[in-house]
């Protein structure tokens, strides 16, 4: 079941009209954007189509306009997801301020789970009667109503216009009406919406971008900034480029010969430690190998000697 499923999931590339043509056919809604959803009600609903029962309709709104009725209806929602023990992170904050991306990846989400589910097919469902119980289902069933009968009535004033424009013409003093001679052009603004739609997106993708970054870069002044490592020259270079206020190629050679200065004051003095160790070592050894070799010089005489002055001071050594 699709509940956790990842971003490079053929889910996530079904287009919006694909997802706004699944949600108007399987609810008989008329959306004409995506985040017209974000009120809740719409994924409740869907929910109800492939879970009938288990969704309280009565508590959902479909007049929710404000964030606090909003996130009402995400709450009934969250309360299916746990009853049906479906393991997925609800954007609330997100989706009810009616961002176009967000509300898009969570209704690819949807579609996904409620097509595992069902298999792509809802049957014996009436959403209609199903939203009579919901506040403002009423409404939105009468707003979603087919706009046949609308196209019909435009008949209607234009043969009152004819009529009107055929009154003068008995009349051959009168002008013609000049409002009737060259009718307003239609003006097609869907290209617009949709260049619209997709800016809305782009803006959003480069939120998340920008959030991203952020978040690292203020990972790595908090580590910056802990005190074992925070007069570190190395850290002083960080945060030189960190706290940069303008974008200057300069910082980062400064930050490069901090650096650079660090390492070229710590080699002289290893090196000079090294040569004083090496010279004490020789000492050490010419020492030992003098003593040596003057004992070894020594007259037998002398060494008996030696001994004997040992033995008559008493020494505790020749007592044994």
């Amino acid at each position: 079941m699709a509940t956790n499923i990842g971003m490079m999931d053929a889910a996530y590339f079904v287009g919006r009209s694909e997802i706004l043509s699944w949600i108007n056919q399987t609810l008989r809604l008329s959306l004409s954007k995506v985040e017209e959803a974000c009120s809740g009600a719409v994924p409740c609903q869907m929910m109800d189509v492939v879970h009938p029962g288990v969704v309280p309709m009565h508590k959902v709104n479909f007049d929710a306009k404000t964030e606090y009725d909003k996130i009402q209806n995400f709450k009934v929602l969250q309360d299916v997801f746990n009853k049906l023990k479906i393991d997925k992170h609800i954007e609330v904050n997100r989706l009810v301020k009616g961002r176009p991306l967000d509300n898009l990846e969570f209704m690819q989400w949807l579609k996904r789970y409620c097509d595992s589910v069902s298999g792509g097919g809802y049957q014996n469902y009436n959403p209609q009667q199903r939203r009579e119980a919901c506040k403002g289902g009423k409404d939105m069933t009468k707003k979603s109503a087919p706009s046949q009968p609308t196209r019909g009535s435009t008949a209607g004033p234009k043969t009152h216009n004819a009529r009107r424009a055929e009154a003068p013409s008995a009349n051959p003093t009168a002008p013609p009406p000049v409002e009737n001679t060259k009718p307003a052009p239609s003006v097609d603004t869907s290209a617009y919406d949709q260049q619209i739609t997709e800016l809305k997106l782009t803006m959003d993708s480069l939120e998340k971008e920008r959030d991203f970054y952020f978040a690292k870069l203020r990972d790595v002044e908090i580590l910056c900034q802990h005190p074992s490592i925070s007069n570190l020259p190395a850290i002083d270079a960080i945060k030189k480029i960190l706290y940069a206020a303008e974008d200057d190629p300069s910082i980062v050679e400064e930050a490069q010969a901090m650096i650079l200065k660090q390492d070229a004051g710590l080699s002289p003095i290893s090196e000079e430690d090294q040569s004083k160790s090496d010279s004490q070592k020789r000492k050490l050894i010419v020492n030992r190998e003098f003593d040596a070799a003057a004992n070894s010089a020594l007259s037998p005489r002398i060494r008996v000697s030696d001994a004997s002055d040992v033995h008559s001071s008493g020494s505790p050594l020749m007592t044994c």
